[in-house]
């Protein structure tokens, strides 16, 4: 996959059947749209292409954080290249983007810079100033222009309709077993070990401190079966998001993991925390000895989540 991130980059490319969307979630909606423009290349001899944006729209007109991301840029792109993709066009979203009328979006971006030769969108897709553009205007502008737009109604699971917003949301509450049937696979943070307090250690369960990207989207704070990749391994464990009520009162949220059976320093490596299932919410204990009881029911918990001998 040949990936594209400023606009001036884009030159001689062959014809293009272009997916065009966000695409910030990558959720099965997202997949199942790329995988029809793969699919449409494949048939009529073009290149596929997916067209988005490497900020949210929101969050570049609001000048910070309007939504929360719930994709890494990295990921993002690796996916998509998984998917078959030739050419992966991740613009920042520009006053110049932003600007564009709706018929010189199509004529001047979609189909000079893209070389598009058929157009993939979902149902809700919007383009152009103030978002004037939609999924009906873009068939009008096919019809007009000579290339067919394919557009895909939205993708259900359980009769609910799969999309970003629902899974943000689904995140905020914890209920990450729902989350991860939306998205398709289970949500995940990742950043650099940092020092603690150490806490953890003295109680008998060493955690990770997990640095986190202040634009992702968090679990609500409680305490969760996980996942965590570190130096290509994978290790089961439980992770607490939260603030510690008991020993900190409500100081700043942290996300500390404890893994099951490793021994070891990652200070200053990045590892990556996949949620599975809330097990309780973060609550104050009476005293540090009843936490520690907490955490031991936790931990034989998630062993048992992750069908893992239980000590």
């Amino acid at each position: 996959m040949i990936a594209f991130t400023r606009l001036e980059d884009i030159k001689n490319i062959e014809k293009t059947a272009v997916a065009m969307g966000s695409f910030d979630g990558m959720h099965r909606g997202h997949v199942e749209l790329i995988g029809r423009a793969v699919a449409g290349a494949a048939q009529n001899g073009l290149k596929s292409a997916v067209f988005t944006f490497s900020n949210h729209p929101k969050n570049a007109l609001a000048g910070g954080i309007a939504v929360q991301n719930i994709q890494y840029p990295e990921d993002k792109a690796a996916i998509i290249e998984a998917l078959g993709v030739d050419y992966l066009f991740s613009l920042p979203f520009t006053d110049q983007i932003r600007g564009m009328r709706r018929d010189a979006f199509v004529e001047e971006l979609l189909r000079g810079a893209f070389n598009m030769a058929e157009a993939f969108c979902g149902f809700n897709f919007h383009y152009g100033h103030r978002a004037e553009g939609d999924a009906e205007s873009l068939r009008a502008a096919g019809a007009l222009l000579g290339f067919p737009v394919r557009v895909m109604e939205a993708v259900r699971v359980d009769g609910e309709v799969v999309s970003s917003s629902l899974i943000r949301s689904l995140i905020a509450e914890g209920r990450m077993e729902e989350c991860a049937r939306f998205l398709g696979r289970n949500y995940f943070v990742k950043g650099e070990v940092i020092e603690g307090r150490r806490l953890g250690r003295t109680l008998g369960f060493p955690t990770l401190n997990v640095g986190m990207d202040a634009g992702m989207a968090v679990p609500a704070h409680g305490v969760y079966v996980t996942e965590c990749v570190a130096e290509g391994e994978r290790f089961a464990g439980v992770t607490n998001v939260g603030v510690r009520p008991t020993v900190e009162g409500e100081g700043r949220r942290l996300v500390e993991t404890h893994l099951f059976g490793f021994e070891g320093d990652l200070y200053g490596r990045v590892v990556r925390v996949a949620f599975l299932k809330k097990l309780r919410d973060e609550r104050r204990f009476e005293s540090v000895e009843s936490l520690a009881r907490q955490i031991e029911r936790d931990c034989r918990e998630a062993r048992a989540f992750h069908k893992l001998k239980i000590q």
